[in-house]
């Protein structure tokens, strides 16, 4: 089958069904010309016209806003480098405002209104570094950022998926300047649809969205492509760990990404303290609670609440949770003793608490009755059961308890 086929069969209704689903198409010569040149990674006229947009009073003139741009193209070409652009992404990154004199977050993108961003796809998105070309299929971009690449191959390709994952990771060799503003990447040959985090190319970290969205083509890309979801990814789906000083990036599966909403769902509802996720063995249960954990604490709605992570011996020597400053939390106490933890919660920690369930034996009654005090328990079968969970229960009366386990 030529490549002619290829875009005809697959590339173009992927095109027309991100249209369907809102997204913008510009043909390739004007994306060209909004973005200035190969050598420009981003739309940079819709960039500054949104990011003025989006930070009235903080950027506030086209000066300030190409500044933000040339810190976000000039990010490293590596991992590292797609770290600080999911940060900026995340609203983290700040820029100096004269007038208030002094450093203020700056946003590029609006998760909570999604009519306020401006989402482009386009095809055949040629970009050179001087010494490499390269020329990803298509490309999706909100307010003028690329964020989600797409590798397109024929049906009749047996190999089709192994073949567009040599390409990304060829992009990643050839042109990491622009891969390092990509957060996902996607892999489909019309009867599969693929997807996995840039920066993580090993067929391990390559996950199949059709397991969630059984349907056709058209089903699989619009569920996946939707606006809203997108914005979901980039802010809330997303997580860089790192291990013994080596950065690694991971993106939930659909499971996981489910799993996480309904946990802040239920902790938004005063009338209900508890919860149940079951999640098979293998299927990433540390990464669905250290992904709650982190939303439950960004969240203004929790008003700075306490997250309580209760692990067994066996987990809490596992890497993630000895350093878990790593994976973006601030401070983590780990509770040293019954006596240390008992302190933790009468003098009213906020933030992440990490214990084992045994340090709660003859704990006091009533220690802390805040409500915004919420409590992930791993292996929930094994460990509150019994005493131990009623101690648990009555130390944090008001408490929202949510149990994580992977026996059915």
């Amino acid at each position: 089958m030529s490549l002619g086929s290829e875009r005809k069969a697959v590339q173009e209704p992927l095109i027309r069904y991100a249209k369907e689903a809102g997204w913008e198409y510009l043909p390739p010569e004007e994306a060209l010309r909004l973005r200035g040149g190969e050598e420009s990674p981003l739309l940079r006229t819709v960039f500054i016209e949104q990011i003025q947009r989006l930070n009235p009073g903080v950027v506030d003139s086209v000066v300030k806003a190409e500044e933000v741009l040339n810190r976000l193209v000039r990010v490293r070409p590596n991992i590292e480098g797609n770290l600080e652009a999911w940060e900026y992404l995340k609203g983290l990154k700040t820029v100096f405002v004269e007038a208030a004199r002094r450093e203020r977050n700056v946003r590029l993108l609006d998760a909570a209104n999604i009519e306020a961003n401006r989402f482009h796809v386009t095809d055949e998105f040629t970009f050179t570094n001087g010494t490499h070309t390269i020329r990803p299929d298509v490309v999706f971009l909100v307010n003028g950022i690329p964020v989600i690449v797409v590798e397109a191959k024929a049906a009749t390709r047996l190999e089709g998926i192994a073949e567009a994952l040599e390409q990304i990771r060829r992009y990643h060799r050839e042109g990491p300047e622009l891969m390092a503003l990509f957060q996902l990447h996607a892999l489909t040959h019309l009867v599969q649809f693929f997807y996995g985090p840039t920066w993580n190319l090993s067929r391990k970290a390559l996950l199949n969205w059709r397991d969630e969205q059984a349907g056709d083509f058209e089903t699989l890309v619009k569920s996946f492509i939707q606006p809203r979801r997108v914005l979901r990814f980039l802010t809330a789906f997303l997580l860089f760990v790192r291990r013994d000083g080596e950065l690694s990036k991971v993106v939930l599966r659909p499971h996981q990404m489910r799993a996480a909403d309904r946990v802040l769902q239920r902790a938004r509802d005063p009338e209900k303290r508890r919860g149940l996720i079951w999640h098979t063995q293998g299927s990433g249960k540390t990464y669905t609670m250290i992904m709650v954990a982190r939303r439950l604490l960004a969240d203004p709605a929790f008003q700075n609440p306490t997250v309580l992570m209760i692990v067994d011996r066996n987990e809490l020597q596992q890497q993630l949770f000895q350093n878990l400053e790593a994976v973006g939390f601030g401070q983590v106490r780990v509770a040293q003793s019954k006596k240390d933890l008992q302190e933790l919660l009468r003098q009213d920690t906020r933030g992440l608490i990490v214990s084992m369930i045994h340090k709660f034996d003859d704990m006091p009654a009533n220690l802390n009755r805040r409500p915004n005090i919420f409590v992930l328990v791993d292996e929930a079968h094994r460990t509150t059961g019994g005493d131990l969970g009623n101690y648990l229960m009555g130390a944090l009366p008001n408490a929202t308890f949510i149990g994580f386990t992977g026996t059915p």
